[in-house]
This record gives C-alpha cells, structure tokens and sequence, in this order.
C-alpha cells in the first residue's frame, strides 16, 4: 500500500486564510478518486524552513492523506500542478510511502 500526503498552505501569499471551498474541492476530488480521504484541517502543522537567502520561512498547513495499491505518479504530478496553480504557489509538497496495512 502507498499513503500519500499532500500539504496545503492556509494563508495564500498576502496573508488571507483560504476559503473553507478550497480544502474541500480537494478533500472531495481525493475521495473521489481514491475511495476514500483523510484530513487533517482543524489543528494546521507548522512547516518552518530556510529560504535560498538563508531566511527563515513558516508556513500553517492542512494535511490530506489517501491510500493507494499503487503509486500513479502521473496522476500525482498533474494533481500537484493544478493545486499549484489553484493555490497559487510554487511548491506544493505531496510525498508518499510504502506502508503496511495492519
């Protein structure tokens, strides 16, 4: 099995949370897809990196994981693109794992 995590940032970037219709278009294109969608959106994770200019960087994001059989990277690729578009962003994080179904 395959879990994949797909980060999304709250605020756009001027500041402005995103509309509440923004997660769930992706929470129900997710459920759509795959079957079935988790989402983590009401206690955001704190992302905090250094930029290229050595600064630091701090983001609130909202977490959605789905499971797959298999790892369609295509598919996964085009969906980051949109959200990226969608969003606005230049980087939308979306990893994935092999895991084991207990």
């Amino acid at each position: 099995m395959q879990l994949i995590e797909l980060f999304l940032p709250l605020y756009d970037n001027v500041g402005q949370v995103f509309p509440k219709s923004a997660f769930d278009a992706v929470r129900d294109e997710l459920a759509h897809v795959f079957g079935g969608v988790t989402a983590f959106v009401r206690s955001p994770a704190i992302g905090v990196w250094k930029d290229d200019d050595g600064d630091v960087r701090r983001d609130d994001v909202v977490l959605f994981e789905v499971m797959a059989e298999t790892l369609d990277r295509a598919w996964w690729r085009d969906y980051q693109r949109e959200l990226r578009r969608r969003f606005d962003q230049e980087e939308i994080l979306v990893r994935a794992s092999v895991v084991d179904r207990l």
